[in-house]
């Protein structure tokens, strides 16, 4: 049927929503008119009451027609057709990544970053691989300090797409030279430096192999950037200058992820270069710095003690002792959060270093979980869980790249009664909230009869 003309009045038909609305203004007006003449209506209503009372009743009309307008005889939004639109937002922004304003390359950049970290794209990025790559490549090279360091995010999520394998090696060894370079330079914006990292350790562990050169050479890349950090001649920590300690933090903990995948020969060297000096490190003044440095120590000797069940750390006792005053540590002049945060840790460190003990956490994504029931476990969730943020668990359930790190085999395929029945409902919610306090309520009357009959 063709649509009437706008603009023509009273074309609503008998009984609409429309009619219905004009009646209620009329009516209004009309008492609001009764009113100023002096008139005594059957209420005193207000004028912004009578206009609140119209409003309310159009938006209820309103939601009423909308109900029924999308009934069960209404179309559904193709899936097919929603992901057209995905792809083609997605070409837009790569396509924006090569336009000369820095600002809407930039902006190119995060948006892709957030699509990469919050989905699984392999499908789409095996034909747009060479494209995003050279776009990034051209972002490292000729790009500002921001620009750069979103761009060296964005190739690390691509590697995590493609999954490994043949086609992130090649593009890893393709840019790994920018990122080398970019890494060593003294004069670049140091998140840049920070990024560039944290790409070389998470790309070259999920695109090499065990005993690969591109393993060796990014190892020692690496170290080459955080024993800047380690004591001089004299046995005294250098002063780090401003950015320096973050940048440490991220090669480190980029070098650590990659330690978990050396062969023993290749292992037992790091350990004994390695570990006398990361333990004076544990005097850094950089709380950030020392907690990676205390979680590459306990990784290290989780990994010493695979090779040999009575693996020992040179002088254990004054280990022990500096790992028990930074559990310990309650200096007022460092911040209560960095204290706290410090304190969690380092407890956790000397635990496992004296009870080989380690305190196992439980990730939940859909119906499934995963265990972190070590440091080399969780050393590999947190690097994952640093670039994807938010989309750590949306990859743990889809994307095969993670799901074989961790074990979890194919991806589940789950029909709607499934995920329904998986869930608990919030009755039961309910009662188990209820229970739970009684029972914490309980506990705690008792602690506090305690304290009563010893006062």
């Amino acid at each position: 049927m063709p649509r009437s003309k706008k603009g023509k009045r009273g074309s609503s038909k008998p009984g609409s929503l429309r009619q219905e609305v004009l009646q209620l203004q009329l009516s209004a007006k009309g008492s609001l008119k009764g009113v100023k003449n002096g008139m005594k209506g059957e209420s005193a209503a207000s004028d912004d009451e009578l206009t609140s009372d119209i409003l309310s009743h159009y938006s209820s009309a309103s939601e009423t027609a909308s109900v029924l307008e999308e009934g069960p005889g209404s179309e559904q939004v193709d899936e097919q057709t929603a992901q057209e639109e995905t792809e083609d937002k997605l070409k837009q922004c790569i396509d924006n990544l090569m336009d000369k304003s820095a600002k809407t390359r930039l902006a190119a950049l995060e948006s892709l970053r957030q699509a990469f970290s919050s989905r699984v794209l392999y499908d789409f990025l095996t034909g747009q691989r060479l494209t995003v790559c050279d776009c990034v490549e051209r972002s490292l090279k000729k790009g500002g300090g921001e620009e750069q360091a979103a761009a060296a995010n964005v190739f690390t999520l691509l590697c995590i797409q493609l999954g490994g394998g043949d086609e992130a090696e090649e593009g890893f060894k393709s840019l790994r030279p920018v990122l080398t370079s970019i890494l060593n330079d003294g004069g670049a914006n140091m998140a840049a430096r920070q990024s560039c990292a944290r790409a070389l350790g998470l790309c070259c562990y999920v695109s090499t192999a065990e005993e690969g050169e591109d393993l060796v050479k990014s190892l020692a890349l690496l170290e080459s950037v955080f024993s800047s950090s380690y004591p001089n001649r004299e046995g005294t920590l250098p002063t780090p200058k401003p950015g320096l300690p973050g940048l440490h933090t991220a090669a480190l903990q980029a070098w650590s992820l990659l330690a978990t995948l050396c062969p023993t020969s290749k292992l037992t060297e790091l350990l004994e270069l390695h570990l006398p000096k990361l333990q004076a490190c544990l005097q850094s003044s950089d709380v950030n710095y020392r907690i990676a440095v205390g979680e590459t120590i306990a990784l290290l000797v989780e990994l010493g003690r695979n090779i040999d069940e009575e693996f020992e750390v040179e002088d254990t006792e004054s280990l022990c002792e500096c790992l028990k005053s930074l559990a310990t540590d309650g200096n007022k002049h460092r911040a209560k959060n960095d204290r706290r945060k410090q304190r969690s840790i380092f407890r956790e460190v000397l635990h496992y270093i004296e009870n080989e003990d380690f305190t196992e956490e439980k990730i939940r994504f859909g119906v499934e979980s995963v265990y972190i029931d070590g440091w080399m476990r969780k050393r590999i969730y947190d690097a994952f869980k640093e670039i994807l943020e938010s989309g750590v668990r949306h990859h743990l359930q889809y994307n095969q790249l993670l799901r074989d790190i961790f074990g979890l085999g194919p991806p589940l395929i789950l029909d709607a009664a499934t995920i329904k029945g998986s869930k608990i409902s919030r009755v039961e919610k309910h009662l188990f909230n209820s229970a739970a306090f009684k029972a914490r309520t309980k506990l705690r009357n008792k602690v506090r009869d305690k304290r009563a009959d010893v006062m």
